[in-house]
């Protein structure tokens, strides 16, 4: 058409052909059951670009550019010989000082023969049968390696005698030859059994990268600066690895990785598939004592001890941790990167969005609430066979059920697959869920603090922060792909009018919420400061959901790290709080043993447990904060004390981080340090990571280190046999230090029908408040002797576990009188974000 009207098919055949060798050479580039790739086409169809579409680890006749950048560089392990030159190679002896000539060669083989001949200390040309001055060449050299037939026009007299001649096919890769001479037969068969030589050493290297390799990470150096600069100016001023780099060095593959951006990256999980057989490292909490509005420093604790386990003692390591909420983000916590010189970078990447994750659990979440409006409202206003006709739909003159909602029909025990053979009575309870409007559980979320929406209904269901759905926890817990699938479906939204659960697979939902889901199941790779891995994935609320990152991430890590090394992660809150669902909810989903609790405590925040003044935001502290008061610390160890019997409970050795403060005075340190360990802490550790990187949490890194070396006696604190009230109590007693707990009748009621629908058996996920051992938030230290009251009791079926509320819990917080976002700002120049801390 037009000025394209000329183009021949001879000419335009050619370009067609390329272009489908490409594609299919980039579909066997992806298919992961194909190591190696060997080309075997017809000369008029070899060009760089087909060369080069062969993935560099896949190419088994080294000829892209890279293998041959690797051949000149003499990277001798990492480079294949093309099948035809070493065939040539092996044909020719004693070079050293010998003139070779290459006719006719050139492109990629031309290259490497070239390489090959000189380090062989050959004197090399190359030329074309056609080039002036080919005769007296010709003369002048001692071998002749000849890529395609020799012209008549070119005598065999212009050759001095006993030159050597070594003659190449013209179809150069495949090493079949088309010259009649004694050297024929003779490429021919070396260049066949040299390319199954490539194919044994590319499956022996294929094998070697499925396999974990010791770490090669090169870890980013600090310069500390006193006064430390806030948290995002040291993030700024620290120039992280590409995500890919840092990848590579942690044993991750090209095609384990899925790349956002210069810094974050999602990892897939086909690689716990390749790394099945190795041994998992040491697994490590980081706890806390009762939180205070003074703050304690979990994060930056986790963050500093990995890069004090991977930068300076040089152990492989890896720190897990939750994504933070926009909630807090722009509300009153601000950001969870950790602090001062130890914390993930880049930060503000780190808090806002990362990969999507809770957008995804946000839009999942809120369309199964659309679910179970649009189907009460249907089922209301349709007869039955109305809405058979639109749940099976005769589609192009066919009518079929779809593969959930035949699921559904095993399930009410109608073992048919034909629609048109239901009777009335099996259409009837197929299409109707009779959902009780009055006990449905599921809420709408978003991901803000906005008290508002607290009260604001559609249809019955409320709002709720996107941290404390239950597809979040999901998220955490689950082990797989397939496992999070089921689990989704197993989600009970409501009762129907019969009394029995109402689950996401009733509303045929489970497919479309996996979809909405399949790229949050990855975690998300990122660093810290020293440039040492750290995993990223899910965030639910320690008060109101089990407060830790996901078992994928963990699993993950503890692969990747090695037997000997340190994965190390966070549980929200106090060890009353996180560490208790970590233990009796997580660790029994996963089936991981831990091996040490890391307890992170504060001088000041142990003075307010002591009796100490209250805080307020933004208020100067008061000097019992900025002083020594060594009683006040003592008052306030009891605090830690309990902390420490509970880990005892689990079996687990505890090692106290004391995060120092510049106020903090040298005996109120040792003061700390002395109880703790009188107090059953296997060694309590004052630490200056925060102002110092990963240098000042050596020594907590070394006790952390001795203390996993411990004979494990890990145990849960209660048996999933025991009835619901009982594994209650249990916690109640044991953990909090409670009289006895208090049912109400509707908390009665639910245990009652949890029991009755099956669900007895579940672990017990406590929504309290964090801020006291008790449900008063105000009562600090240890308190004693109180009753705690059970005012309701929920389910997450899906997650796995039963949920009392504790007193009065709220699931959507608000914001407070001067948010974080007063602070926040983007320069509209620069695109930097400015007012995250």
């Amino acid at each position: 058409k037009g000025s394209h009207k000329h183009i021949t098919k001879n000419r335009f055949y050619p370009l067609v052909i390329r272009f489908f060798h490409c594609l299919e050479i980039l579909r066997l580039n992806e298919d992961p059951n194909v190591q190696g790739l060997a080309l075997d086409l017809p000369e008029s169809l070899y060009s760089s670009k087909i060369l080069n579409a062969v993935k560099p680890e896949k190419d088994v006749d080294g000829l892209s550019d890279v293998n041959l950048g690797r051949l000149v560089r003499g990277e001798d392990s990492d480079y294949l010989v093309s099948p035809t030159a070493g065939a040539v190679m092996e044909l020719l002896e004693d070079l050293d000082g010998k003139r070779v000539l290459l006719v006719g060669i050139n492109g990629a083989l031309g290259s490497s023969l070239q390489c090959l001949l000189q380090r062989r200390g050959a004197i090399t040309a190359s030329c074309h049968w056609k080039s002036p001055g080919l005769q007296s060449k010709l003369h002048h050299v001692d071998v002749v390696i000849a890529g395609s037939p020799k012209p008549e026009s070119v005598p065999v007299s212009w050759l001095k005698p006993g030159t050597t001649i070594i003659n190449c096919s013209s179809d150069l890769l495949s090493g079949r030859q088309s010259l009649n001479n004694t050297t024929e037969n003779a490429v021919c068969s070396l260049a066949v059994a040299i390319r199954m030589q490539n194919m044994v050493k590319n499956t022996e290297r294929w094998i070697h990268s499925q396999q974990l390799r010791k770490w090669d990470l090169h870890c980013l150096k600090l310069q500390p600066l006193s006064p430390v600069p806030s948290d995002i100016e040291i993030s700024r001023a620290q120039s992280p690895k590409a995500v890919d780099v840092l990848a590579k060095e942690i044993g991750l593959l090209t095609d384990e990785i899925e790349i956002y951006g210069q810094t974050k990256a999602k990892v897939r999980l086909s690689l716990l598939e390749r790394l099945k057989d190795q041994p998992d490292g040491k697994y490590v909490l980081v706890a806390g004592i009762t939180p205070t509005p003074l703050g304690e420093g979990k994060s930056t604790v986790t963050i500093g001890l990995v890069q004090a386990l991977t930068a300076h003692l040089k152990i492989n390591s890896f720190a897990c941790l939750r994504q933070p909420s926009q909630g807090p983000t722009f509300g009153v916590k601000g950001g969870a990167a950790g602090g001062g010189y130890a914390q993930v970078i880049p930060m503000e990447e780190f808090n806002l969005h990362l990969t999507g994750d809770i957008h995804a659990i946000t839009a999942a979440n809120n369309l199964l609430a659309a679910a179970i409006d649009a189907r009460i409202l249907h089922e209301n206003t349709q007869s039955d066979k109305a809405l058979y006709n639109r749940l099976v739909p005769v589609v192009k003159g066919v009518r079929g059920f779809s593969s959930i909602q035949l699921a559904r029909l095993r399930r009410l025990g109608i073992n048919k697959t034909d629609p048109e053979t239901l009777t009335e009575e099996e259409i009837s309870r197929f299409v109707r869920l009779d959902i009780d409007p009055s006990t449905i559980t599921w809420q709408r979320v978003v991901d803000t603090n906005d008290r508002f929406l607290r009260k604001i209904t559609i249809g019955q269901a409320q709002f709720d922060i996107a941290v404390a759905s239950e597809i979040m926890a999901i998220l955490a817990l689950t082990t797989s792909l397939e496992d999070m699938k089921e689990r989704l479906g197993k989600i009970v939204v409501a009762n129907d009018k019969k009394g029995e659960p109402v689950t996401a697979e009733d509303l045929g939902v489970t497919g479309a919420l996996a979809v909405l889901m399949k790229d949050a199941i990855k975690p998300t790779l990122m660093q810290t400061l020293e440039g040492t891995p750290v995993f990223v994935h899910a965030g639910p609320f320690a008060n109101i959901a089990h407060g830790n990152s996901s078992i994928l991430a963990d699993k993950i890590a503890l692969k990747l790290v090695g037997e000997k090394g340190f994965v190390v992660t966070e549980a929200g809150f106090g060890a009353d709080i996180g560490m208790e669902k970590f233990f009796n909810i997580k660790c029994r989903a996963s089936g991981l043993v831990p091996s040490v609790v890391v307890l992170v405590a504060t001088v000041r925040a142990l003075k307010m447990h002591g009796g100490g003044p209250s805080v307020s935001a933004g208020a100067p502290l008061k000097k019992e904060y900025t002083e020594e008061n060594l009683q006040l610390v003592a008052d306030g160890c009891c605090n830690l004390q309990k902390q420490i019997q509970i880990a005892q409970l689990f079996g687990v050795p505890v090692v106290v981080a004391l995060n120092v403060f510049k106020t903090d005075s040298p005996a109120e340190v040792d003061l700390v340090c002395k109880i703790a360990k009188q107090s059953g802490a296997f060694d309590a550790v004052p630490c200056n990571h925060w102002s110092d990187g990963g240098r000042g949490a050596v020594k907590l890194a070394q006790a952390v280190e001795k203390a996993a070396n411990q004979k494990s006696s890990f145990k849960y604190l209660y048996s999933l046999e025991l009835p619901i009230a009982e594994k209650i109590k249990t916690i109640a007693q044991k953990v909090y230090g409670a009289q006895d707990i208090e049912l109400s009748p509707a908390a009665q009621s639910q245990i009652d029908r949890y029991t009755r629908q099956g669900f007895g058996k579940l672990p017990i996920c406590m929504a309290k408040t964090h801020l006291s051992l008790s449900h008063q938030p105000e009562k600090k230290g240890v308190p004693t002797g109180f009753i705690l009251p059970i005012s309701d009791v929920r389910a997450s079926i899906g997650a796995g576990f039963i949920y009392p509320l504790v007193g009065t819990m709220s699931t959507m917080p608000g914001l407070p009188t001067r948010p974080c976002f007063y602070d926040i700002d983007l320069d509209p120049v620069t695109e930097e974000v400015k007012g995250l801390f």
